[in-house]
């Protein structure tokens, strides 16, 4: 065991122990970091209609505040941070297309083999993601790059899916391929997101799925009228995102049903049980050299930066138990 090793999202640090409160409870000390399982307040929301004839299906997400958040935490700008929230809203609608009601992880491996991209998107709507590289400042390029989706299946089974990013395309034709690719749904989708400086201007994107009962004048139609919103980003900005305007521009002149709305926010899933749990998963040994070693350890998410202290006495505990 050696300080500074990745414990799944945990990263472990070894640290002299304050010189008091030694003891205090993991997770309760002051850090710069997110509070533990935090979420923020969000006007974000994702709405989901059907047109009338029973031909498309449309999951249109504001992703703004979610994505600021994301970015904020991950000290994500530029390029890279574009990058980020597009992966993050694509993961949403995704999920909000393909299983609602269960959670969704989107992976993306750059070319350099180095950089990677996750967007974990759950279904009460809480969405977190990270970036796995030393300098999340960088521009970067996604062309070239490996996009795997893990999804969980009505069973409990997982539904593994890798595609490659097409050549000159972006996030949105990766989430088109992968969607007709793993899952064999026919879709046109679309994610932005809109930067100035480090403030996330407009977020957000639509995914309209082609149904079975589709029929050839509906298609040309809907075919036609994307080919306005390939770039959503303009949009957007003009709507500030907003899901029902845009759903309006995007079936302007189809009856259609507005069906559900739910809120979408960036939420972090780490919490002091998780944190135990990961450390429990130490072997006998590991756990022994960290006790005899008499320092606390400090475990910091990777997805939110939040720290957790651990001391010996805590860590006596789960010895005991193993």
């Amino acid at each position: 065991m050696h300080p500074g090793i990745p414990l799944g999202t945990l990263k472990v640090i070894m640290s002299s122990p304050p010189e008091v409160d030694s003891d205090r409870p993991v997770g309760t000390d002051p850090d710069e970091g997110s509070a533990p399982g935090a979420s923020i307040e969000s006007g974000d929301s994702a709405l989901r209609a059907m047109t009338n004839d029973g031909a498309f299906r449309v999951v249109v997400v504001r992703t703004t505040d979610t994505c600021q958040e994301l970015l904020r935490v991950q000290h994500a700008t530029g390029t890279t941070g574009q990058r980020l929230a597009e992966l993050a809203t694509g993961a949403i609608l995704v999920r909000e297309t393909m299983a609602p009601d269960y959670r969704l992880q989107a992976l993306l491996r750059l070319a350099d083999k180095r950089t990677r991209l996750v967007a974990d998107s759950y279904p009460d709507g809480g969405t977190r993601g990270l970036i796995s590289h030393p300098d999340p400042t960088r521009e970067l390029s996604i062309e070239g790059g490996l996009l795997e989706i893990v999804r969980t299946l009505y069973s409990g089974d997982l539904h593994r899916g890798v595609v490659s990013v097409p050549e000159g395309g972006g996030m949105s034709q990766a989430l088109m391929t992968y969607l007709q690719g793993s899952e064999q749904v026919a879709s046109m989708l679309s994610v932005a997101c809109v930067l100035e400086g480090e403030r996330v201007v407009a977020a957000g994107g639509y995914l309209v799925q082609l149904l079975p009962e589709v029929g050839r004048g509906p298609l040309a139609i809907m075919a036609e009228r994307l080919r306005d919103f390939e770039d959503i980003a303009p949009l957007l900005i003009q709507m500030n995102a907003a899901p029902g305007p845009l759903l309006d521009e995007l079936l302007y002149g189809m009856p259609f049903t507005r069906l559900t709305e739910s809120p979408l926010s960036w939420k972090c899933r780490c919490n002091t049980v998780r944190v135990m749990s990961s450390l429990s998963t130490l072997s006998k040994t590991d756990l022994t050299e960290l006790v005899e070693a008499g320092r606390n350890i400090e475990l910091s998410c990777d997805f939110c930066g939040h720290n957790y202290n651990v001391s010996p006495s805590q860590l006596v505990g789960l010895l005991e138990q193993s």
